[in-house]
C-alpha cells in the first residue's frame, strides 16, 4: 500500500491574508510531499506489515511497528498524518463555530468555545521547538487539549486528534517570522468547524 497526501479543497492563495500562498505551496508540495516519499521508501520490503492497514491503524498501534523501522515510521508517518489533518481542517470560508454534540462537549469540558480556543492557542504558542497544539478526543468522546513534539501523533497515545495547529516554523515563518502568536491567533479564521465536527463523530482522519 502506498500512502499519499490529501488533495487540497482550496487553491494555494485562498487562505490569504492569514496564510500566504508561498507558505501553503511549499508546506504542501515540499514538506508534506517529502514525508510521503520518505515514508513509502521506509516501508519498502515491509509489505506484509502494511497490507490492508491504513496509516491511522499503523500509528494507533506503535508497539506493532517493526523495531528496525519504528522511529522512521513514527517520524515520517506522523508527518504525513499530522499534515493531512492540518490541511483538511483549513478552509477559506469555514464554518465559524461548532454546534450540536461537539459544542455541548466543549462547553461541558472547557466552559465555552472561547476558553477552548484560548487553551489550544496557549498550548500551541508555548510548545517549545517544533510540534503541534491539539484538540483530541478519547474513546468515550471526552475532549482534551494537548501538544506534541516533532511528528508524534496523539493516535500513538490512545487519542484521536480532531483539530490541530502546526507550529513547525515552516508553517508560518515566511509571513510571520518569529511572531508565532500572531499566526496562531489568525489561523482560527480558517479552521472549519464543520470538518472538526466530522472528525469528532467518527475516527477516520482522512
Amino acid at each position: 500500500m502506498r500512502y499519499e497526501k490529501i488533495e487540497l479543497t482550496y487553491s494555494y492563495n485562498s487562505l490569504e491574508p492569514y496564510i500566504d500562498e508561498e507558505t501553503v505551496k511549499i508546506h504542501y508540495t515540499k514538506h508534506l510531499q517529502g514525508y510521503v516519499d520518505k515514508l513509502n521508501n521506509v516501508l519498502k520490503g515491509y509489505e506484509k506489515f502494511t497490507e490492508g492497514k491504513t496509516l491511522e491503524q499503523i500509528l494507533s498501534n506503535p508497539n506493532k511497528i517493526p523495531k528496525k523501522i519504528y522511529r522512521d515510521v513514527i517520524n515520517q508517518g506522523g508527518g504525513v498524518l499530522n499534515h493531512n489533518l492540518y490541511f483538511s481542517i483549513l478552509f477559506p470560508y469555514p464554518k465559524k463555530e461548532p454546534e450540536g454534540k461537539l459544542l455541548n462537549e466543549i462547553v461541558s469540558t472547557f466552559g465555552s468555545l472561547e476558553m477552548l480556543k484560548k487553551l489550544v492557542s496557549e498550548t500551541a504558542i508555548n510548545k517549545f521547538g517544533s510540534g503541534y497544539g491539539w484538540l483530541v478526543k478519547d474513546k468515550r468522546g471526552k475532549l482534551k487539549v494537548a501538544n506534541s513534539s516533532n511528528q508524534d501523533t496523539p493516535l500513538s497515545f490512545g487519542f484521536t486528534p480532531i483539530l490541530t495547529i502546526d507550529v513547525w516554523e515552516h508553517s508560518y515563518y515566511l509571513k510571520y517570522k518569529n511572531l508565532r502568536g500572531d499566526y496562531v491567533k489568525n489561523i482560527w479564521n480558517l479552521i472549519d468547524w464543520a470538518r472538526v465536527e466530522e472528525l469528532y463523530k467518527n475516527d477516520n482522519l482522512v
